[in-house]
């Protein structure tokens, strides 16, 4: 008889080849990026940006042992600068060595400074996992020299794919008699996350004592001790959640906003997840129809950066209750969606003559700054001139929003540009 191994399900059945891999078919389906890249025999440094359990380690695998060249691996949770040398130095008398590091964003900068010289000149190809946004937690310098690609959470067919695989393919599971009658508990509690789902799995099989083992959802959620409608910052939840804090901040409503904001706490959420939302909001919602609200938002994502909970819980609930009850614009917002949209069609338009640099005396004499008027030296710091090229001139971008911080806005651009605009 088999016997039920001590090894975890998920890592039984971790995928050796692309082929295998379920999801995330934009990446290494047929044509792919990546997969390109393999038959061609070389890959550039990456960084792999999804959630939890989608699988990032798993590329990371599949990529050296497809290539078959040396292979390390580095947790930034338990390495620092030291660990990341002794590999580097190592690789510099190997071939094509990949270094994979899980959970790169909680390298610090000078950790991740460690890592540019050995990228730059090929020493290493790195593979950084994150299930954060690298924008933000990977140094420029470091992203610049990376390809970024960005994992997709898992859905229930991708969910159904993976307990197929799982009874056909693992000797444990193939010598039961396993009916698959509800799935929804495994997969809500799993959230998008294959590895939580097998291992979930197999604790729901090997807790049944029956046969045919019927997999419904009581079942599920009573072996499991938690509830369905459990917060799962990885999930489908997830981003419900978020969705519904954003959008009462948006409605001011700073009651529903704050009970979202423990919901998310409760669930565990990164602090600086939470708080860069805020940042972000604080311009695109309320903008200049409150321009603190975007000072105490920077000053809550370094605060919370610094503190950490259970404390950033206060911090963070001032911030939110604050921004609900703000007034609100997204004339920032629009601007610069027109402005942008506006690039586009008219592409690199000349800048006008008089409001040209001119730096050196045959720029002065093409005319470079010529019959500029310098707006101090006028009443009310304001002087007529035209500042966008002649092609779009007199296009208004910024139209301020519909309350009094703004109206004040208004009416001092009115006052000042006429009718130019139409304010």
């Amino acid at each position: 008889m088999t016997t039920h191994s001590s090894i975890p399900l998920a890592e039984r059945l971790r995928p050796a080849t692309l082929e295998d891999l379920v999801g995330q078919e934009h990446l290494t389906g047929e044509g792919s990026i990546l997969r390109k890249a393999l038959a061609q025999g070389k890959i550039p440094s990456m960084i792999l940006w999804g959630p939890p359990g989608v699988g990032k380690t798993t590329i990371a695998n599949i990529i050296a042992h497809t290539l078959n060249v040396p292979f390390y691996t580095l947790s930034a949770i338990a390495a620092g600068v030291k660990e990341v040398r002794e590999v580097i130095e190592i690789a510099k008398h190997q071939q094509q060595a990949v270094l994979f590091i899980d959970e790169i964003h909680r390298f610090n900068k000078s950790q991740q400074d460690a890592l540019l010289g050995a990228v730059e000149k090929g020493t290493i190809t790195l593979i950084g996992a994150t299930t954060e946004n690298p924008s933000f937690e990977v140094n420029a310098a470091l992203l610049s020299r990376s390809q970024v690609y960005v994992l997709k959470p898992l859905g229930p067919p991708d969910f159904l794919q993976l307990l197929t695989q799982a009874m056909q393919k693992d000797a444990w599971l193939a010598t039961k008699n396993i009916e698959l009658k509800e799935t929804e508990a495994l997969y809500n509690i799993a959230g998008g996350d294959a590895r939580k789902l097998l291992n979930l799995f197999e604790l729901v099989v090997d807790t049944l004592q029956e046969d045919p083992i019927v997999i419904t959802n009581q079942k599920v959620m009573d072996i499991a001790q938690q509830r369905v409608a459990i917060y799962d910052k990885t999930g489908e939840q997830h981003y419900d959640i978020i969705s519904a804090f954003i959008k009462s901040i948006r409605g001011s409503d700073p009651n529903a906003a704050v009970y979202y904001l423990a919901r998310m706490i409760a669930g565990g959420e990164d602090v600086k997840f939470i708080a860069r939302r805020l940042v972000i909001l604080a311009s695109e919602d309320i903008g200049n129809a409150n321009p603190n609200a975007l000072l105490l938002a920077t000053n809550t994502f370094q605060a919370v950066s610094m503190i950490g909970y259970p404390e950033s819980r206060i911090i963070l609930s001032q911030c939110v209750t604050y921004l609900a009850s703000s007034p609100k614009s997204n004339a920032s917002y629009m601007a610069i969606n027109k402005a942008q949209s506006l690039v586009t069609q008219t592409g690199d338009l000349p800048v006008p003559l008089h409001i040209r640099n001119a730096p050196t005396k045959l720029m002065k004499d093409q005319g470079y700054g010529k019959n500029y008027q310098y707006a101090h030296d006028y009443t009310n710091n304001f002087v007529h001139q035209e500042f966008l090229p002649d092609a779009i001139k007199n296009t208004k971008l910024y139209d301020p929003g519909k309350n009094a911080r703004e109206d004040e806005l208004r009416r001092y651009l009115k006052a000042m540009w006429k009718e130019k605009y139409n304010y």
